[in-house]
């Protein structure tokens, strides 16, 4: 089945927050009849080790596994390229025309809801779509 809606933008990273954006996009995606473009960026460079390189492989392949089994017409991106999640998830966003980008967000301290999170705040301020932020739970 082709898509009929816009297509859907989500970051993911392989934790609870990661999981649960994931989670509630593909649940967009097939209420929408969208296709899901899934965003892991990495900044790379020596924080990129080849250990780390073999674990964000294997979580995105665990993901394009549990996306193929729901259906849902998806791609998976794994970006390194020197960026901010938040920019790389917007560049893609604006690349395809998408109707929604789909964050997770983590339960934070009360110091730490001063901040939001760098990557959320620019997303949510800067993105040209509406943006769903989906709290772990």
């Amino acid at each position: 089945m082709g898509a009929i809606g816009g297509p859907i933008v989500v970051g993911y990273v392989d934790t609870p927050e990661g999981k649960a954006a994931l989670e509630r996009a593909v649940l967009e995606a097939q209420q929408r009849s969208a296709r899901l473009i899934v965003i892991n960026s990495q900044k790379g460079g020596s924080s990129l080790t080849s250990d780390h390189a073999v674990e964000l492989d294997e979580a995105l392949g665990r993901a394009h596994d549990q996306l193929h089994a729901t259906g849902v017409e998806h791609e998976v991106r794994q970006l390194v390229r020197g960026s901010d999640p938040s920019d790389d998830l917007i560049a893609v966003a604006e690349e395809v025309d998408a109707d929604l980008i789909v964050i997770g967000l983590r339960r934070r301290t009360p110091v730490g809801k001063l901040i939001l999170g760098s990557n959320a705040q620019s997303i949510l301020l800067d993105a040209s779509c509406p943006v769903l932020a989906v709290k772990a739970l």
